[in-house]
């Protein structure tokens, strides 16, 4: 197809006069398959529409939250309800527990849960909950795992698996990153050396289960048992980031998944049904040090919005009364997947496709993935050529090689087949 892009273009060129690089989040650039980014007008289903008209395919789905696909009709119907009682109290509602019992119910590990407005407060607001019910200072980051952008997260790793971090970003200071120890994600022994190391300081153990800010990565076989094992012995706190797994690869998350129990689980997403809502929950004995009931402090205006609420509760209750959701997005997405791999198979092109439920990721490299070391092997300027091939062929993919894609249950098997011809043809001409 051949794109139009003069509204785009005029829009981005206006953005960037009042918007930091002309864009409120900075993966939205471009700059990592090159180009300038598609202004969005509409969506639904699977399907986006910007403003110039042209229509995509698209496997993000706001990055996660739209498991449905957009503009879901029930979820639609229970904003616009929740509007006609006004849009924000700052005042406690019904819905929130709703919400909140809902959550506890489907993800059995939570027994207690706070509502914030994004994954980056609740990852945040976690982090200083394991602190302050510890009293313990240090946490423990997995290298290439995404938190938000909260200062304790932004960090890079040292020169070894036992140093402190570093600052990865200015504003960021050392003395906020000394406090962060850094371990490649998979590296059982490596964790264990660092907590060996660091004896009584560790309040938490943090990690994506399945990690998607590097892309699409699965954890090894026993990786979360023992880590699992690790905290019941030392008396860390493991949580689990699940804002981009929870209630996307199952009702209870990647933790029902795998089997694996964390003690603290970060949620958004999801959870949100579109809207900017983040949670976080786990034991009762843990989560009531959270204040008013205890003296972690932690607060916002707009935590529990009527109207995010709404859409959140319309969300999980769908995905509770239909479990055969989860049944078609793995079959779905198993047949992407599995069309496209055969395409690079035919072609002998070196990639690693890492798949879980309605996940998945293509790296062009012939390694297996299974950290950010071997994340970074794979070849980013071809990303950026299948990226932008893709995108001529009316898919639109995430903007950067590190990113997971996402499927929603609106994708149907016509339109998965197109993706797989699209792969065919833009795979075929790279190769050629």
């Amino acid at each position: 197809m051949t794109i139009q892009k003069s509204n785009s273009q005029s829009l981005f060129g206006n953005a960037k006069q009042f918007i930091p690089g002309g864009v409120n989040s900075p993966v939205r650039a471009f700059k990592a398959v090159g180009g300038d980014p598609l202004f969005i007008k509409s969506a639904k289903g699977a399907v986006l529409t910007d403003e110039d008209g042209n229509d995509f395919i698209e496997l993000i789905n706001s990055w996660g939250p739209m498991i449905l696909g957009h503009a879901h009709e029930g979820i639609e119907a229970a904003v616009i309800e929740a509007i006609k009682g006004s849009v924000s109290f700052g005042a406690p509602t019904a819905r929130e527990v709703e919400i909140a019992e809902l959550i506890c119910e489907m993800v059995p590990s939570i027994e207690k849960v706070r509502m914030v407005n994004s994954g980056t407060e609740a990852a945040m607001s976690v982090a200083r909950l394991a602190r302050g019910y510890t009293g313990r200072d240090k946490i423990v980051k997995m290298e290439g795992h995404y938190h938000g952008h909260a200062d304790s997260f932004l960090i890079a790793a040292g020169s070894g698996l036992a140093t402190n971090g570093v600052p990865n970003s200015p504003g960021v200071t050392e003395g906020t990153a000394k406090d962060t120890l850094l371990v490649p994600y998979n590296n059982l022994e490596a964790v264990e050396q660092l907590v060996a190391a660091h004896p009584k300081q560790i309040a938490a153990i943090l990690l994506e289960p399945v990690p998607g800010n590097m892309g699409c990565v699965l954890p090894k076989p026993g990786y979360l048992e023992g880590l699992r094992a690790l905290c019941d012995r030392e008396g860390i706190v493991l949580v689990f980031d699940e804002v981009m797994t929870g209630f996307r690869l199952a009702p209870g998350g990647a933790q029902e998944v795998f089997g694996v129990t964390p003690d603290i689980t970060a949620l958004g997403k999801i959870i949100g049904g579109g809207m900017p809502v983040g949670a976080y929950g786990g034991k009762k004995e843990i989560m009531d040090f959270v204040s008013p009931q205890g003296p972690v402090y932690q607060a916002g205006t707009l935590s529990g919005n009527p109207v995010a609420m709404a859409a959140g509760l319309a969300m999980l209750q769908h995905l509770k009364q239909h479990p055969e959701v989860y049944e078609y997005l793995q079959s779905i997405t198993y047949r992407m997947v599995s069309g496209i791999k055969q395409i690079l198979e035919d072609l002998q092109l070196p990639y690693t496709m890492n798949h879980i439920g309605s996940m998945y990721s293509l790296f062009f490299t012939d390694q297996q993935v299974v950290d950010f070391d071997t994340a970074q092997t794979t070849d980013t300027e071809r990303f950026g050529q299948y990226f932008r091939g893709m995108l001529e062929e009316g898919v639109y993919l995430a903007p950067s090689q590190y990113e997971s894609l996402f499927v929603s249950s609106a994708l149907t098997e016509a339109q998965a087949d197109q993706v797989i011809e699209a792969n065919r043809r833009v795979l075929t001409a790279m190769h050629g």
